[in-house]
């Protein structure tokens, strides 16, 4: 089998009349009409393509992973930062990871660079942001 990408985008309606596949497309500044030999066939799948795309158009945002920089400290084993997002992440020697929100550019630059990232963190982020511990917490109640 040979995979084709293909880019519907600017497809805003189909339609099949004797024999031809017609298809209204979105050019920007006006619209375009064309016809192209198919069977009706061609017209049915791109219907059933058109109702699974609908169904899947509220796909759940995936995160990407913010990337972890190895930091040598006794508080911390890695930090990393999403400038985008303006989140500061920070894996603890524990296994704990915590996302810091609303992180400045200049505050990761100082952490990044901090003669002692502990101490830093201790300073200028413990307290002062919203944090969210974020990786799998598993407790285990031992009865005796």
């Amino acid at each position: 089998m040979k995979l084709s990408k293909v880019d519907l985008s600017s497809l805003v309606a189909i339609a099949h009349s004797e024999g031809y596949l017609q298809l209204l497309l979105d050019r920007g500044d006006e619209l375009e009409f064309l016809e192209i030999p198919a069977p009706i066939e061609a017209y049915e799948g791109l219907q059933h393509l058109s109702e699974i795309v609908a169904e899947t158009a509220t796909l759940p945002i995936v995160e990407e992973p913010i990337a972890m920089l190895p930091v040598s400290s006794s508080m911390a084993i890695a930090v990393g930062y999403n400038e985008s997002d303006r989140i500061l992440q920070v894996e603890f020697h524990n296994g704990a990871v915590y996302q810091y929100a609303e992180v400045e550019p200049e505050t990761w630059e100082d952490l990044h660079e901090a003669d002692s990232v502990g101490e830093f963190f201790n300073e200028e982020i413990k307290g002062r942001y919203l944090s969210e511990r974020i990786d799998n917490i598993t407790i285990v109640v031992h009865n005796s």
